[in-house]
Protein backbone atom coordinates (compact mmCIF):
# COMPACT_ATOMS: atom_id res chain seq x y z
CA UNK A 1 0.00 0.00 0.00
CA UNK A 2 1.53 3.39 -0.99
CA UNK A 3 2.75 5.96 1.53
CA UNK A 4 2.69 9.74 1.89
CA UNK A 5 5.79 11.70 2.93
CA UNK A 6 5.71 15.36 4.04
CA UNK A 7 9.00 17.24 4.36
CA UNK A 8 9.18 19.99 6.98
CA UNK A 9 12.60 21.64 6.52
CA UNK A 10 12.75 23.91 9.57
CA UNK A 11 14.89 23.40 12.67
CA UNK A 12 16.30 25.43 15.54
CA UNK A 13 19.90 24.66 14.61
CA UNK A 14 21.54 22.46 11.99
CA UNK A 15 23.36 19.47 13.43
CA UNK A 16 27.01 19.22 12.44
CA UNK A 17 26.45 15.95 10.52
CA UNK A 18 23.22 16.95 8.75
CA UNK A 19 23.14 16.93 4.94
CA UNK A 20 19.35 16.97 4.63
CA UNK A 21 17.43 19.92 3.19
CA UNK A 22 16.79 22.06 6.27
CA UNK A 23 16.65 25.74 7.09
CA UNK A 24 17.71 26.66 10.62
CA UNK A 25 16.58 30.06 11.81
CA UNK A 26 13.85 30.41 9.16
CA UNK A 27 10.92 29.29 11.30
CA UNK A 28 9.24 32.62 10.47
CA UNK A 29 8.62 31.25 6.97
CA UNK A 30 6.94 28.10 8.23
CA UNK A 31 3.32 29.29 8.03
CA UNK A 32 3.65 30.31 4.38
CA UNK A 33 5.55 27.11 3.58
CA UNK A 34 3.06 24.78 5.24
CA UNK A 35 0.20 26.51 3.43
CA UNK A 36 2.06 25.74 0.18
CA UNK A 37 2.47 22.08 1.19
CA UNK A 38 -1.29 21.81 1.68
CA UNK A 39 -1.83 23.46 -1.69
CA UNK A 40 0.56 20.96 -3.31
CA UNK A 41 -1.54 18.17 -1.79
CA UNK A 42 -4.59 19.69 -3.47
CA UNK A 43 -2.76 19.85 -6.84
CA UNK A 44 -1.91 16.14 -6.73
CA UNK A 45 -5.23 14.85 -5.41
CA UNK A 46 -6.99 14.30 -8.73
CA UNK A 47 -4.11 12.26 -10.17
CA UNK A 48 -3.99 10.06 -7.06
CA UNK A 49 -7.68 9.50 -6.42
CA UNK A 50 -7.51 5.78 -7.27
CA UNK A 51 -4.85 5.09 -4.63
CA UNK A 52 -5.39 4.06 -1.02
CA UNK A 53 -2.53 5.14 1.25
CA UNK A 54 -1.42 3.05 4.21
CA UNK A 55 1.11 5.36 5.87
CA UNK A 56 1.89 9.03 6.40
CA UNK A 57 5.32 10.26 7.51
CA UNK A 58 6.28 13.79 8.64
CA UNK A 59 10.06 14.14 8.28
CA UNK A 60 12.58 16.95 8.30
CA UNK A 61 14.28 19.05 9.42
CA UNK A 62 12.38 18.98 12.65
CA UNK A 63 8.61 18.70 12.18
CA UNK A 64 8.07 19.39 15.88
CA UNK A 65 9.30 23.02 15.57
CA UNK A 66 6.37 24.19 13.46
CA UNK A 67 3.02 25.13 14.99
CA UNK A 68 1.12 21.85 15.61
CA UNK A 69 -1.87 23.34 13.82
CA UNK A 70 -0.05 22.56 10.56
CA UNK A 71 0.23 18.86 11.41
CA UNK A 72 -3.50 18.91 12.14
CA UNK A 73 -4.10 20.82 8.90
CA UNK A 74 -2.08 18.40 6.79
CA UNK A 75 -3.88 15.40 8.23
CA UNK A 76 -7.27 17.04 7.70
CA UNK A 77 -6.31 17.74 4.08
CA UNK A 78 -5.11 14.18 3.53
CA UNK A 79 -8.38 12.78 4.85
CA UNK A 80 -10.32 15.22 2.69
CA UNK A 81 -8.43 14.80 -0.58
CA UNK A 82 -6.99 11.26 -0.34
CA UNK A 83 -8.13 7.78 0.53
CA UNK A 84 -6.41 6.90 3.80
CA UNK A 85 -6.66 3.28 4.92
CA UNK A 86 -8.30 2.39 8.20
CA UNK A 87 -5.60 2.00 10.84
CA UNK A 88 -3.03 3.85 8.72
CA UNK A 89 0.35 4.36 10.38
CA UNK A 90 1.03 8.09 10.88
CA UNK A 91 4.58 8.94 12.01
CA UNK A 92 6.04 12.27 13.11
CA UNK A 93 9.73 12.94 13.75
CA UNK A 94 10.50 15.08 16.77
CA UNK A 95 13.48 16.54 18.58
CA UNK A 96 13.30 16.04 22.36
CA UNK A 97 14.17 19.70 22.91
CA UNK A 98 11.12 20.99 21.01
CA UNK A 99 8.04 19.29 22.51
CA UNK A 100 5.69 19.68 25.44
CA UNK A 101 2.46 18.04 26.60
CA UNK A 102 0.31 20.45 24.58
CA UNK A 103 2.12 19.61 21.33
CA UNK A 104 1.92 15.87 21.92
CA UNK A 105 -1.82 16.17 22.59
CA UNK A 106 -2.26 18.10 19.33
CA UNK A 107 -0.32 15.47 17.36
CA UNK A 108 -2.43 12.66 18.79
CA UNK A 109 -5.59 14.64 18.03
CA UNK A 110 -4.36 14.95 14.42
CA UNK A 111 -4.06 11.17 14.21
CA UNK A 112 -0.33 10.70 14.72
CA UNK A 113 0.06 7.20 16.18
CA UNK A 114 3.81 6.70 15.85
CA UNK A 115 6.67 9.02 16.80
CA UNK A 116 10.35 9.00 15.88
CA UNK A 117 12.49 10.63 18.57
CA UNK A 118 16.04 11.77 17.82
CA UNK A 119 18.11 10.59 20.78
CA UNK A 120 21.43 9.92 18.94
CA UNK A 121 23.31 9.41 22.23
CA UNK A 122 22.81 9.27 25.99
CA UNK A 123 26.17 11.04 26.41
CA UNK A 124 25.59 14.81 26.68
CA UNK A 125 29.14 15.63 25.55
CA UNK A 126 28.64 13.64 22.35
CA UNK A 127 25.31 15.41 21.82
CA UNK A 128 27.01 18.81 22.16
CA UNK A 129 29.74 17.73 19.72
CA UNK A 130 27.04 16.78 17.20
CA UNK A 131 25.34 20.14 17.58
CA UNK A 132 22.19 18.65 19.06
CA UNK A 133 19.97 21.10 20.97
CA UNK A 134 18.81 18.58 23.60
CA UNK A 135 20.23 16.52 26.45
CA UNK A 136 19.64 12.92 27.49
CA UNK A 137 17.34 14.28 30.20
CA UNK A 138 15.27 16.07 27.54
CA UNK A 139 14.86 12.71 25.82
CA UNK A 140 13.58 11.16 29.05
CA UNK A 141 11.09 14.00 29.49
CA UNK A 142 9.86 13.66 25.90
CA UNK A 143 9.42 9.93 26.37
CA UNK A 144 7.42 10.50 29.55
CA UNK A 145 5.02 12.57 27.43
CA UNK A 146 4.82 9.65 24.98
CA UNK A 147 4.17 7.02 27.64
CA UNK A 148 2.08 4.23 26.15
CA UNK A 149 2.65 5.48 22.58
CA UNK A 150 4.41 3.67 19.75
CA UNK A 151 7.74 5.44 19.25
CA UNK A 152 11.18 4.96 17.73
CA UNK A 153 14.49 6.21 19.09
CA UNK A 154 17.38 7.08 16.73
CA UNK A 155 20.90 6.22 17.89
CA UNK A 156 24.16 7.07 16.10
CA UNK A 157 27.40 5.09 16.09
CA UNK A 158 30.83 5.95 14.74
CA UNK A 159 31.14 9.24 16.64
CA UNK A 160 34.38 10.88 17.71
CA UNK A 161 35.35 9.60 21.17
CA UNK A 162 32.40 7.21 21.36
CA UNK A 163 32.80 3.96 23.31
CA UNK A 164 30.85 0.72 23.40
CA UNK A 165 29.66 1.74 26.88
CA UNK A 166 28.21 4.93 25.35
CA UNK A 167 26.25 2.85 22.87
CA UNK A 168 25.16 0.38 25.54
CA UNK A 169 23.91 3.27 27.71
CA UNK A 170 22.05 4.84 24.78
CA UNK A 171 20.25 1.60 23.96
CA UNK A 172 19.47 1.00 27.63
CA UNK A 173 18.03 4.52 27.97
CA UNK A 174 15.81 4.12 24.90
CA UNK A 175 14.61 0.72 26.10
CA UNK A 176 13.98 1.95 29.64
CA UNK A 177 11.96 4.88 28.32
CA UNK A 178 9.64 2.57 26.38
CA UNK A 179 10.83 2.72 22.76
CA UNK A 180 9.12 0.02 20.70
CA UNK A 181 11.61 0.52 17.86
CA UNK A 182 15.26 1.59 17.75
CA UNK A 183 17.20 2.72 14.67
CA UNK A 184 20.99 2.49 14.80
CA UNK A 185 22.77 4.50 12.11
CA UNK A 186 26.48 4.80 11.42
CA UNK A 187 27.58 8.41 11.06
CA UNK A 188 28.14 9.26 7.39
CA UNK A 189 30.42 12.30 7.07
CA UNK A 190 29.04 14.14 4.04
CA UNK A 191 31.35 16.61 2.28
CA UNK A 192 29.06 19.60 2.86
CA UNK A 193 28.99 19.18 6.65
CA UNK A 194 31.27 20.55 9.40
CA UNK A 195 31.98 17.03 10.69
CA UNK A 196 33.50 16.12 7.32
CA UNK A 197 35.94 19.05 7.20
CA UNK A 198 36.69 19.28 10.92
CA UNK A 199 36.80 15.64 12.04
CA UNK A 200 36.72 13.20 9.13
CA UNK A 201 39.54 14.84 7.17
CA UNK A 202 41.59 15.09 10.36
CA UNK A 203 41.21 11.36 10.99
CA UNK A 204 39.38 11.90 14.28
CA UNK A 205 36.49 9.52 13.56
CA UNK A 206 36.55 5.73 14.14
CA UNK A 207 37.66 3.78 11.08
CA UNK A 208 35.41 1.35 9.18
CA UNK A 209 36.53 -1.70 11.17
CA UNK A 210 35.86 0.07 14.47
CA UNK A 211 32.41 1.16 13.32
CA UNK A 212 31.64 -2.37 12.10
CA UNK A 213 32.57 -3.68 15.55
CA UNK A 214 30.34 -1.06 17.19
CA UNK A 215 27.49 -2.16 14.95
CA UNK A 216 28.00 -5.86 15.64
CA UNK A 217 28.00 -5.25 19.39
CA UNK A 218 24.92 -3.02 19.05
CA UNK A 219 23.03 -5.90 17.40
CA UNK A 220 23.79 -8.12 20.38
CA UNK A 221 22.87 -5.48 22.95
CA UNK A 222 19.59 -4.74 21.20
CA UNK A 223 18.74 -8.44 21.10
CA UNK A 224 19.28 -8.63 24.87
CA UNK A 225 16.67 -5.87 25.25
CA UNK A 226 14.19 -7.71 23.00
CA UNK A 227 14.68 -5.77 19.75
CA UNK A 228 14.88 -7.87 16.59
CA UNK A 229 16.75 -6.62 13.53
CA UNK A 230 14.49 -6.54 10.49
CA UNK A 231 16.58 -4.20 8.32
CA UNK A 232 20.24 -3.17 8.40
CA UNK A 233 19.69 -0.17 10.68
CA UNK A 234 16.30 -0.95 12.21
CA UNK A 235 15.31 -3.04 15.20
CA UNK A 236 11.86 -3.50 16.69
CA UNK A 237 9.86 -5.27 19.36
CA UNK A 238 7.62 -7.89 17.68
CA UNK A 239 4.86 -6.21 15.67
CA UNK A 240 6.34 -2.71 15.83
CA UNK A 241 8.28 -2.62 12.55
CA UNK A 242 7.88 0.66 10.64
CA UNK A 243 5.28 0.09 7.93
CA UNK A 244 6.27 3.29 6.14
CA UNK A 245 9.91 2.26 5.83
CA UNK A 246 9.00 -1.33 4.97
CA UNK A 247 7.09 0.07 1.99
CA UNK A 248 10.32 1.71 0.77
CA UNK A 249 12.28 -1.53 1.13
CA UNK A 250 9.60 -3.46 -0.74
CA UNK A 251 9.90 -0.90 -3.56
CA UNK A 252 6.37 0.26 -2.91
CA UNK A 253 4.95 3.50 -4.26
CA UNK A 254 4.97 6.78 -2.33
CA UNK A 255 4.20 10.44 -2.91
CA UNK A 256 6.27 13.23 -1.35
CA UNK A 257 5.19 16.79 -0.57
CA UNK A 258 7.44 19.76 0.24
CA UNK A 259 10.96 20.86 -0.67
CA UNK A 260 13.31 18.10 -1.84
CA UNK A 261 10.60 15.45 -1.31
CA UNK A 262 10.94 12.42 -3.58
CA UNK A 263 8.13 10.34 -5.06
CA UNK A 264 7.84 7.01 -6.82
CA UNK A 265 4.52 6.49 -8.57
CA UNK A 266 3.48 4.55 -11.69
CA UNK A 267 7.05 3.59 -12.55
CA UNK A 268 8.34 7.18 -12.39
CA UNK A 269 10.64 8.73 -9.82
CA UNK A 270 10.42 12.50 -9.37
CA UNK A 271 11.84 14.98 -6.89
CA UNK A 272 10.84 18.47 -5.79
CA UNK A 273 13.24 21.41 -5.78
CA UNK A 274 15.34 21.77 -2.61
CA UNK A 275 15.17 25.57 -2.90
CA UNK A 276 12.62 27.06 -0.51
CA UNK A 277 11.96 30.20 -2.59
CA UNK A 278 11.65 28.25 -5.83
CA UNK A 279 9.28 25.79 -4.20
CA UNK A 280 7.04 28.57 -2.90
CA UNK A 281 7.02 30.40 -6.24
CA UNK A 282 6.05 27.21 -8.10
CA UNK A 283 3.15 26.45 -5.77
CA UNK A 284 1.86 30.03 -5.76
CA UNK A 285 1.89 30.04 -9.57
CA UNK A 286 0.08 26.67 -9.65
CA UNK A 287 3.05 24.72 -11.03
CA UNK A 288 4.45 21.43 -9.78
CA UNK A 289 7.83 22.08 -8.05
CA UNK A 290 9.48 19.04 -9.69
CA UNK A 291 13.09 19.39 -10.84
CA UNK A 292 13.91 15.74 -11.65
CA UNK A 293 11.57 13.25 -13.31
CA UNK A 294 12.54 9.91 -14.83
CA UNK A 295 10.89 6.70 -15.90
CA UNK A 296 12.66 3.76 -14.29
CA UNK A 297 13.95 1.22 -16.80
CA UNK A 298 13.21 -2.45 -16.23
CA UNK A 299 16.91 -3.13 -15.66
CA UNK A 300 17.07 -0.47 -12.94
CA UNK A 301 13.78 -1.69 -11.47
CA UNK A 302 15.19 -5.21 -11.09
CA UNK A 303 18.30 -3.95 -9.35
CA UNK A 304 16.28 -1.66 -7.06
CA UNK A 305 14.03 -4.56 -6.09
CA UNK A 306 17.01 -6.74 -5.21
CA UNK A 307 19.05 -4.03 -3.50
CA UNK A 308 16.20 -2.89 -1.28
CA UNK A 309 15.00 -6.38 -0.36
CA UNK A 310 18.49 -7.56 0.56
CA UNK A 311 18.76 -4.73 3.11
CA UNK A 312 16.16 -6.58 5.15
CA UNK A 313 16.57 -9.63 7.35
CA UNK A 314 13.88 -11.48 5.36
CA UNK A 315 15.64 -10.87 2.04
CA UNK A 316 14.12 -11.28 -1.42
CA UNK A 317 11.01 -13.34 -2.17
CA UNK A 318 11.85 -15.29 -5.33
CA UNK A 319 8.22 -15.79 -6.37
CA UNK A 320 7.50 -12.08 -5.90
CA UNK A 321 10.46 -11.20 -8.13
CA UNK A 322 9.16 -13.63 -10.78
CA UNK A 323 5.68 -12.08 -10.56
CA UNK A 324 7.05 -8.52 -10.88
CA UNK A 325 9.41 -9.11 -13.81
CA UNK A 326 8.43 -12.38 -15.50
CA UNK A 327 11.95 -13.75 -15.13
CA UNK A 328 14.06 -15.67 -12.64
CA UNK A 329 16.23 -13.88 -10.10
CA UNK A 330 18.90 -16.59 -10.18
CA UNK A 331 19.16 -16.22 -13.96
CA UNK A 332 19.12 -12.42 -14.09
CA UNK A 333 21.84 -12.16 -11.42
CA UNK A 334 23.67 -15.45 -11.93
CA UNK A 335 27.19 -13.98 -12.16
CA UNK A 336 26.79 -11.72 -9.11
CA UNK A 337 25.32 -14.58 -7.06
CA UNK A 338 28.09 -16.97 -8.09
CA UNK A 339 30.76 -14.44 -7.16
CA UNK A 340 29.25 -13.75 -3.73
CA UNK A 341 27.62 -17.09 -2.88
CA UNK A 342 29.37 -17.38 0.50
CA UNK A 343 27.46 -14.31 1.74
CA UNK A 344 23.97 -15.65 1.01
CA UNK A 345 21.43 -18.06 2.42
CA UNK A 346 19.21 -19.45 -0.33
CA UNK A 347 16.41 -21.97 0.26
CA UNK A 348 14.70 -21.84 -3.13
CA UNK A 349 11.95 -19.51 -1.87
CA UNK A 350 13.98 -16.60 -0.51
CA UNK A 351 17.52 -15.34 -0.79
CA UNK A 352 18.97 -13.29 2.05
CA UNK A 353 22.34 -11.99 3.12
CA UNK A 354 23.65 -13.94 6.10
CA UNK A 355 23.27 -12.11 9.40
CA UNK A 356 26.99 -11.65 9.91
CA UNK A 357 27.36 -9.88 6.54
CA UNK A 358 24.25 -7.71 6.55
CA UNK A 359 26.11 -4.60 7.72
CA UNK A 360 28.41 -4.71 4.67
CA UNK A 361 25.61 -5.36 2.18
CA UNK A 362 26.58 -2.27 0.15
CA UNK A 363 29.92 -3.84 -0.80
CA UNK A 364 28.27 -7.18 -1.61
CA UNK A 365 25.63 -5.57 -3.82
CA UNK A 366 28.16 -3.66 -5.94
CA UNK A 367 28.42 -6.71 -8.24
CA UNK A 368 24.64 -6.70 -8.75
CA UNK A 369 24.72 -3.24 -10.35
CA UNK A 370 26.18 -4.81 -13.48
Amino acid sequence: MPGIYIHIPFCKAKCRYCDFTSYPGKIGLSDAYMACVIREMQFRAKDLEKYEFGTVYFGGGTPSVVDPKWIVGCMNEIRKEYKLADGAEVTLELNPGTVDAEKIAAYKHAGVNRFSVGLQSANDKLLRDLGRIHTAKDFEVACSLLKGENFNADIMIGLKGQTIDDIKNSIALAARCGASHISVYALTPEESTPIYSEEYLNGDLPDQDEVADMYAQSVGILAEHGYKRYEVSNFAKPGFESRHNMNYWKRGEYIGFGVSASSFMAGRRFTNTPDLDEYTKCILSSHYPVVDDEKISEKDARFEKVMLALRTADGLDIAEYRSDFGSEFVVDFFDALSKNKEYFDFDGRRVRIKDEFLYVQNQILCDFIE
